[in-house]
């Protein structure tokens, strides 16, 4: 059981807030291996959009590609939209995320349109001095 948000301090939440900030950018930008690595290395990502979890750090990396190279091969530049992040505290080492997040598709020369909008449910644990996303848990918001 998670306890209250009162045990997450400012710091904490400007770290985390700093994580997904940079999680954006880095899928994004075609950042995969970057990306993957804000992950554990057996970290895990679940979501409905696609046929099973990816799990590890070569398997993220290889997701993440996937997703940018899609992009641009449809001349569309994509954002990940990250508002609404609560964060709760389980214990020393772990803290559980939700937010939500919309990915936003932008045509070259074009006009922007959502996607998707989904909630994302993370474990973030601490991994030596850094918060990392142990396992990601996407609920889209159309199923």
């Amino acid at each position: 059981m998670a306890r209250t948000d009162d045990d997450v301090d400012a710091a904490l939440l400007a770290r985390i807030h700093q994580l997904y900030g940079r999680q954006s950018h880095l899928i994004d930008g075609g950042f995969a291996r970057e990306w993957a690595q804000t992950f554990t290395p057996d970290g895990e990502f679940c979501s409905p959009s696609y046929p099973a979890p990816v799990t590890g750090t070569d398997a993220l990396e290889a997701f993440a590609g996937r997703f940018y190279v899609g992009a641009r091969d449809a001349g569309e530049v994509h954002r990940h939209v990250i508002t609404n992040v609560a964060v709760d505290r389980v214990d020393d080492d772990t803290l559980r995320v939700r937010a939500y997040l919309q990915i936003v598709a932008t045509a070259r020369g074009g006009a922007s349109r959502l996607v998707r909008f989904t909630t994302i449910g993370d474990r973030v644990v601490r991994h030596g001095d850094t918060w990392l996303v142990d396992r990601r848990t996407v609920a889209r918001d159309d199923a």
